[in-house]
């Protein structure tokens, strides 16, 4: 019996106004390896000003809240710096606690938001779809800042401007993806994916630079100019970004994505090598089994996996938001730093977190085994995160170097799982070859990790009132958690490479 499909209204395929306007730069002349560097700079700049739009929040926290280590003086003034009256309704004993409901309701509406986006950018022109969401990011974010100037007040206010920009944030990383996967095949990823997967931490550097510097004059200045900063990249996007080879008469490599994303994984092998060397189309409908949910729950490594980054996405998304306004509350050499000095000394977290990036990804592929060097660098970090919040307060020297070794630690595995995850699983006879049930499988691990992300912040909200050694104790606790649900998947690894005649010398340690 014939299904009906679903009929897609869409346009032939046509290239970018940009390079309509500008003929030279689709010229015959121009190669493959020219376009496909022009895709991964414009996606890398996309992604960057999504988060750097997310910067501001964590730079202003300690703008409009106080706490009691607002008596300190200022390192280089001498005198306080810090606001004494905070902005209603964060100001008061219960402002950290607003401060976290508001970065849930961004998150978990950024986390239900990736799954709908997902599968809308199916079906649409991502070039169009990324420039709204990248739009809509902007406006919400300048809105957050007419707060200041419009002397608004209204909590309510404040969280549905929050959950709107969530929403439109949640656009950015299923279209990126989507769009790199377009002019990708799966043997041209490797250390080029792994650095332009760094746009994460870069647009974090990027965010709190830009909102730093403004901070001044005004923490609503400090919403607005990464809001026009993303509108000024969407407009680049706009003019600029080829979709996928064939609008500008290349020809297709085939999407076969093997990365995962922090919602939902843009699996879509299009075209399959057959046994003869030939190619054929895909049978999306009739060739892969979907799977249920609870049933892919089942598959082997899918749970440790999604509660690993549960505990991993929670405690570098409660460093992402909370940083800055503890480095401000926290007395350095017994004296606190400015809110912009603050604001700019949380970047060498996110500079260590690009490093640690690159390096686990680097280790991962010369030991070939991703779980345990996520293990290894999640007990690493244990120690480290104790050293911050012990000696961190020593000098500034022994800060930055102990907050630099944090962020290598703690976003390495991170970014390692959210990039590697849907690669691993696709070696398993279970979903080899199916990518609705990849699909699935990595929107359960990604989607819980979002949990954790949105979770996170609002625990640290909560805790920091209790003293800050409550909110590392949390981190450590999570990380650890995170490093125990991983234990089978590294005895996995292990048995397997002693079972191909590898890692010797484990045989004769362990011995």
């Amino acid at each position: 019996m014939m299904q009906l499909k679903p009929l897609t209204l869409s346009l032939p395929p046509q290239p970018p106004p940009g390079l309509r306007w500008f003929p030279s730069l689709a010229g015959p002349e121009k190669t493959l390896k020219f376009h496909q560097f022009l895709v991964l700079l414009l996606t890398f700049i996309a992604y960057a000003a999504f988060h750097a739009s997310r910067k501001p929040p964590s730079i202003v926290k300690s703008i409009l809240t106080v706490s009691d280590s607002d008596q300190y003086p200022s390192q280089f003034t001498g005198s306080s710096v810090h606001n004494k009256t905070g902005w209603a309704p964060f100001d008061g004993p219960r402002g950290p606690h607003r401060l976290g409901e508001l970065d849930l309701s961004f998150l978990l509406a950024y986390a239900i938001g990736m799954y709908v986006s997902g599968h809308i950018g199916d079906t649409v022109d991502l070039r169009i779809f990324l420039t709204i969401g990248m739009v809509g990011s902007g406006i919400f974010v300048i809105l957050f800042g007419l707060g200041y100037f419009l002397d608004l007040h209204s909590l309510g206010v404040f969280v549905v401007i929050q959950v709107l920009c969530g929403l439109f944030q949640s656009i950015g990383w299923p279209s990126v993806v989507a769009v790199v996967g377009n002019w990708f095949g799966k043997a041209k990823r490797g250390l080029i994916m792994g650095v332009w997967n760094s746009h994460t931490s870069i647009g974090n550097i990027v965010g709190s630079l830009v909102a730093s510097s403004v901070l001044r004059y005004g923490w609503g200045w400090s919403f607005v100019l990464p809001g026009i900063l993303i509108m000024l990249s969407a407009a680049f996007v706009y003019l600029f970004l080829v979709v996928h080879p064939e609008n500008i008469g290349l020809e297709s490599s085939g999407k076969d994505v093997e990365m995962s994303v922090e919602g939902v994984a843009l699996v879509d092998s299009e075209k399959i090598e057959t046994l003869d060397g030939g190619v054929r189309e895909s049978e999306d409908e009739e060739g892969s089994v979907a799977i249920g949910f609870l049933d892919a729950w089942r598959l082997p490594h899918v749970a440790s996996y999604a509660f690993c980054l549960f505990f991993s996405k929670l405690v570098a998304y409660t460093f992402l938001y909370w940083l800055p306004f503890y480095i401000s509350h926290t007395a350095v050499a017994g004296a606190n730093v400015s809110h912009t000095t603050a604001g700019i000394l949380s970047t060498i977290f996110d500079i260590g977190g690009v490093i640690g990036g690159i390096l686990a990804g680097f280790m991962s592929d010369m030991i070939e085994a991703r779980a345990v060097t996520s293990v290894i660098f999640l007990l690493l970090s244990i120690p480290t995160l104790i050293f911050y919040r012990v000696y961190g307060s020593i000098s500034m020297l022994t800060n930055t170097v102990l907050m630099f070794a944090s962020g290598l630690l703690v976003n390495g595995p991170y970014a390692l799982i959210t990039t590697a995850v849907a690669a691993d699983l696709g070696t398993d006879s279970v979903t080899r070859g199916n990518a609705r049930a990849l699909a699935t499988v990595t929107a359960i691990i990604d989607g819980t990790g979002s949990v954790g992300a949105a979770l996170g912040p609002l625990l640290a909200g909560y805790i920091s009132t209790r003293g800050w050694n409550s909110v590392f104790f949390m981190l450590i606790v999570s990380t650890s958690i995170a490093g125990c649900l991983l234990i089978r998947v590294v005895k996995n690894e292990i048995r397997g490479k002693l079972n191909e005649g590898k890692w010797l010398w484990f045989s004769i340690i362990s011995h």
